[in-house]
Order: structure tokens, then sequence, then C-alpha cells
């Protein structure tokens, strides 16, 4: 008991969280749950780690002798208890008081973690198996006070490993690996959350002898961190490790941390490092404005993705953040190569900002628009095992454990199943659109049209300052069908998977993420119109566009076409916005181009200004018939009549002459056409087409019912003044 004795003769003050001195320096000791200001007390909990290879823990019940004075209860017989044997590495967790601990097996080892509580209770937890070999290893603890010479003796023959987690329920174990090529660093992180696991080989730079060799690991909550004073800093995406595009490899004076460049370091808690050689701590964060400078001046598409998923993931959204990140996507949309930063930019913002709501709804919600990634990091290679998921043992246990538990359990239902896509939704969209007709009646689609008005409701309390882009002003039937599907769609999904939430809360998340989406759609456009001082208001076609309205077409081609890859849907007026800015800043043939293509969508009401504004020169005719002749038929039944020109009435004429004569194609087998009596010669060929068209609208067939002007008659004077113009005649 001598050794006891020695390390029990001080137990107050109860907040003393060290290394108390003992007769062996090998053994070590940490009290359990201390609190700080407490008064008095009924004992303390203490755990005992031996130099061989357990641990037990120790109660030192105390009663109160006069006053500020306590002494132990029977000293000779404390209670104890074991809690791990045969351990050959062991880390203390003192935020969440938890143990893990590794024990060699034959073939592999065992991690195991020890949850204690207030109620002076605690159980085995978690059974994990990592491929990592412990051969010829010295014991090594964790986060149990730090000597320094002695540590750095047993550094070199022990395990450089430390287990990390993250408030989302990430459990993450990373080991430095030797290597037998000089200049090079291997590195392995599991992911037990997920159940794989990477190892990486870095190629270093520059290898100066006096440089440290060892790999330091960080905890930064959402990242872990594998740094190398003065080599490399690479930051590990724990919620999202699966796609290596989301992790950040800096180098150089990016990789560089004030203040801990080239010493020895350990990181004891989150966003927490103490440097081992002065004895020093220091918070640890991800600086905003340095990572936002490092986005402006990356030149890989790996960087870009990094810096831009780490700005709109890890730090809290603000107006200036976003405002400077929608900049900078306005001008790197021809850099990126690998990735659509708009789409990135809307679906990351979406998840950040809804995810919160609800528990478990970051599994289901897309955090990136990327499905797979080929890309590579200059220097580095990583290879990815899968490993089997850790066991947990717990009952009614919140917080963490209940997090992990629900990560695991999400991997071991196919976690890439459980987010929402839109594979569904664009094939729906499309059989709508192409059955309008048909369909415009049923209660399904009214149904759908209910949806789309909700979520356009949710933007009607926007000022005139939200106001400064002239959208949602407008009716969409195509963009209004895609909102009332994807309200519908993401419904169903949800309701599969959080049916404990409640059909009511699940209505309100589906509208808001519909509504946001449309939101941020609204507010990248708002600074870029900002930015290139656009005024708020309907265009005239009488000039021609500005350079800066040339630069806000192409980031609306940009958004149409990030919007139609993730098929989501426009807010209403954006394609009439695009298609005024497009024959403003378009020579024609472009703009014409741009129309067949799909890339320019015709609606009415920028036909319609068109038609009735710009005058009848040669020029604008060219435009004009251009124009109409690309028509849908519905649209042109309602916008033709707004221009009065003879061209506008020959084409008028020829189509309605052309769906005269299909419906007599089709009406000629059932019922023959009577005979007609002899009819006047002065112009035989029209005379003869004006009786039998005559002869079909007697038959009640009349295609164009909501313009009763369309008729023969106007035919037969169209047809006349368009001769009479082609023989250089007046007409009267």
């Amino acid at each position: 008991m001598s050794k006891y004795l020695t390390l029990l003769i001080e137990i107050h003050p109860i907040n003393n969280v060290r290394v108390l001195k003992a007769v062996d320096s090998c053994v070590r000791v940490q009290f359990l749950y201390p609190v700080e200001g407490r008064n008095t007390t009924t004992g303390s909990r203490l755990l005992l780690i031996s130099e061989d290879k357990y641990v037990e823990q120790f109660e030192v019940p105390v009663v109160a002798e006069e006053e500020h004075k306590v002494v132990i209860q029977n000293p000779g017989q404390l209670p104890r208890a074991r809690v791990a044997d045969d351990l050959i590495w062991a880390q203390w967790d003192m935020m969440e008081q938890r143990l893990f601990y590794i024990v060699p097996k034959e073939s592999r080892s065992t991690l195991k973690c020890v949850q204690f509580y207030p109620d002076e209770n605690f159980n085995s937890i978690l059974e994990s198996h990592l491929d990592i070999s412990v051969n010829g290893t010295q014991f090594k603890l964790v986060n149990f006070g730090y000597n320094y010479c002695e540590d750095e003796d047993v550094a070199s023959k022990s395990l450089n490993l430390q287990v990390f987690t993250s408030k989302a329920g990430g459990l993450c174990a990373c080991c430095s690996l030797a290597s037998d090529i000089p200049g090079e660093i291997r590195y392995s992180v599991y992911f037990l959350h997920k159940g794989y696991n990477k190892t990486f080989t870095v190629s270093l730079e520059r290898t100066e002898s006096h440089q440290l060799k060892e790999v330091a690991f960080m905890n930064l909550d959402y990242y872990v961190a594998a740094y190398l004073p003065g080599q490399f800093l690479h930051l590990l995406n724990i919620q999202h490790p699966d796609l290596l595009c989301y992790s950040l490899f800096l180098t150089g004076e990016d990789a560089r941390i004030d203040m801990l460049h080239n010493c020895s370091i350990r990181s004891p808690l989150t966003s927490t490092v103490l440097d081992c050689h002065v004895g020093s701590m220091y918070a640890v964060s991800i600086s905003d404005s340095a990572l936002l400078q490092f986005l402006q001046k990356s030149k890989q598409d790996s960087e870009r993705l990094a810096a831009l998923h780490c700005a709109l993931l890890h730090f809290q959204h603000t107006e200036d953040l976003e405002m400077q990140i929608i900049w900078w996507i306005s001008e790197n949309l021809s850099t990126c190569h690998s990735f659509d930063p708009i789409q990135e930019f809307i679906i990351a913002s979406l998840y950040c900002r809804m995810c919160p709501e609800t528990h478990n709804l970051d599994k289901l919600l897309p955090y990136t628009s990327l499905l797979d990634w080929i890309g590579i990091i200059p220097g580095v290679t990583c290879a990815t095992d899968i490993i089997s998921l850790p066991v947990l043992e717990f009952q009614n246990s919140k917080g963490f454990w209940e997090k992990l538990n629900s990560n695991l359990e999400s991997v071991k239902y196919a976690e890439p199943h459980l987010h929402y896509h839109n594979n569904v939704l664009r094939r729906e969209w499309h059989n709508l659109s192409e059955e309008r007709e048909e369909r415009k009646t049923t209660a399904y689609l009214r149904n759908i049209f209910e949806n789309a008005k909700k979520v356009l409701s949710h933007l009607d309390t926007w000022d005139s300052e939200e106001r400064l882009v002239p959208l949602f002003q407008e009716e969409d039937y195509q963009q209004q069908l895609l909102m009332g599907l994807m309200v519908a769609q993401l419904k169903d999904h949800l309701m599969r998977h959080l049916q404990y939430v409640g059909k009511k809360k699940i209505d309100q998340i589906v509208l808001d993420y519909v509504a946001n989406l449309l939101n941020l759609i609204h507010r990248i456009m708002k600074e870029v119109w900002r930015r290139y001082e656009l005024h708020s208001c309907t265009f005239c076609f009488d000039e021609r566009g500005s350079a800066g309205e040339f630069a806000v077409f192409h980031i609306m081609s940009r958004i149409l076409e990030a919007a139609n890859g993730m098929c989501m849907p426009l807010p209403p007026g954006f394609h009439t916005l695009h298609l005024g800015l497009g024959v403003r800043c378009l020579p024609l043939h472009t703009l014409l181009h741009y129309i067949d293509t799909g890339v320019l969508h015709l609606t009415e009401t920028c036909v319609r200004k068109l038609l009735k504004d710009l005058d009848d020169t040669e020029e604008n005719e060219k435009l004009k018939f251009s124009i109409v002749m690309r028509l849908p038929e519905t649209l042109g039944q309602k916008v033709r009549q707004f221009w009065n020109h003879p061209i506008n009435a020959n084409f008028i004429a020829r189509k309605y002459v052309k769906l005269l004569l299909e419906k007599l194609e089709n009406t000629q087998c059932s019922r023959p056409v009577p005979e007609r009596p002899a009819v006047p010669v002065e112009f035989l060929p029209l005379n003869y087409l004006t009786n039998v068209l005559a002869e079909i609208e007697n038959q009640g067939v009349h295609p164009y019912e909501k313009q009763d002007h369309v008729n023969v008659r106007f035919v037969e004077e169209t047809a006349l003044k368009h001769t009479m113009m082609l023989l250089g005649l007046k007409y009267s």
C-alpha cells in the first residue's frame, strides 16, 4: 500500500486534474469528475494507471473534521475496481470523462472505450478492431500529463496515435506509420463512424535534418488535422470524408500555424494545442479571412473545392461571407473544371441552413453536387480500406454515443442511398411538361401547383430592397410545376425516414428547403446586380446592353446550366429577365442560336414587350419574325396579335390554313367533302382555297377560337396583300 498511500497524501482541492507525484514515475493518476468551487464532498474517485499495463478505479470516501478539513475513511481498505487489463496504449478524454485504450491481439489490435458517469458507475461502451501493429511498441499514455524527457524517449518506440470525437458523432483514430523511403511521411486515419480507413503518403518538398519527422494530430471538431511543422497541414473532413476533395491539404506558408512553427505539439482538447517544449496551451481555429484569401489565390480544383466547402459548412453564414463567396464564384465560373461552383454553393448552403432543424436530417439531404471526384492532390496519395464497424453497448445514452450510433446505423443501411437525389424528379417533370394539355385538370396536378403556391408565399414578405432584381413578378408554369414536384418528392423521401418527426414538421421542412433554394438563387442575382450596378427596371429593347449587363447575362446562363444539371427550380421571371438581357447583349445570330439550343427560353412577358416596343425597321422586323417563327403554338396564339404587321399576318394566315387542312385530312375518311358549285375565275387558286376552308369552317372547325378576326376572310385579305406587295402593286 505504500505506493497508494503516497499517491493519496493530498486529495484536496477536488478540481486537481494533474499527475500526482508517485513512487514509480510510470504510475499516473487521474481524478474523475472534479468540480470547481465545491466546498464539501463525500469523497473522490481516481484512476490509477500502472506500468504493469492495467487501470484501476479507486474510491476515496472522506468525512469532514473540524472546519475546512477532511480525512479519509478507513484508508487501509479503499474500494477499488479493475477497469482494463493488458493495454498497450491509453488516452484520457477529460471533458467527456472517457478512457480509450488498445489491447493487442494475435492478428490485430482492439480499441476499447470506458465511459465514466457522475453516479460513480462506469461501463465498457465501445469495441473496434484496428489493423495496427503493436509488436515491439512500448506502453504509452496520452493526455495523462506530459513529461518532456520521458515522453521524448518513449516516442520513437511507441504508437503515435490519438482518438478524436466530434459533436456530430464522428469518431476517428489517427496513427502515424513508419516509412522506409526518405522524404516520405505516412499516416492513417480510421473513420470509425464511416467504416473505412484512409492511408495517406506525402512526399516532402524538402527534408532538412533539423526538422521534425513525426506527424502531430489535432482535433478541430469538423476537421482532424495532420500537421508536420515546416512541411504541411492536412485538414481532414470528419463529417464528409468520402471525397478527398473536401479535405484541405496546405503546404509552405499556407501550412504555417502562428506560434507553433517547428515545435512538438499535442492536442489534449478540441481546438486546443499544447506546445510540449514550453508548456503553453493555445486555442487553434481556422481563420475565415485566411481561408477566403486562400480561395482567391488557389489554382487547383481540389484546393477550390476544399476551401469552398469549408467556408460554406464550417463557418456560420453571414451576409459578408456569402457576398465574398458569390463574388468569387462570379469571377471563377470559367476556371473550375471538375465541379460547378454555383451548384456547390446552393447545395452546401441549403445543407448548412436546414440540417440544424431536425436530428438526422443531415443524412437525408445532399451536401454536395458531386457524385464522385477523380482528381489528384499533388504530392499526396491515398489508399482506402473498408474496416469493420465498431460495436456499441449502451442503454438510453444521449449526446455523443447516440449520434455515433445513428451514424453507424446509416452506414449499415447504405448511406449514399439515404440522400435525396433528383433522378425521379427530372423524369416526372419531363413527363408532366409533355402532357400539359391532357393532365391540366387532374387532382394530382392541382396538388402540385398548390405546393408551388405555398413555396412562393414564403417569399412574399421581401421588402423593396430585396426586389432589387426584377424576379417573382410573373407566373411560370414550368418552374411552378418543378417547385411543386420537388416539394412532393422531397416530402415522400423524408416521410420514409423521419416518420417520428410528424407530417406537419416535415411539411414545414420541405417548404423551407425549396423556398431557401429560390432565395439562394435570388441572393446570387442580387449580389451580381449590385456589383455591376444594374437597376431594377423593365428593359428597353431599343438600345444595346452594357458590359455589366453582358457579364450578368453570362452569370445567369451559368445559373441556368447549374439548375438544369441538378433539376432545381428557378425563381419565376428568371427566363424573362435572361431573355431580355440576351436581346440587349447578343447579336441576332447568337441570340437565335441560344434560343434554338435551349439556353434562352421564350416567355410571354418578354416576347409581348419586344413585339410592342420595337418599331418595324428592317433589323427589328427580322428580329421579330425570327422570334415569332420559334414560338410554341399556344404561346404564339397569345402574343402574335400584338404585332400588327403584314409579315405577322402572313404567318398567321399560313398557320391557319395549315391547321384547317390538317383537320380536313383527319375527317375525310368519315365525311367526304361535298361538291362545290363553280367559282369565279378572277383568281382561281385563291378562290378555290378559300372555298375549301369555308367548307371546313362550316363543319365547326375553328383552330383560333379566341381570335375571332382570324378566319377565311382574314386569310383571303392577307394572301391578296402579300401577292400585290410581291408584284409591286397597291392593294385597295
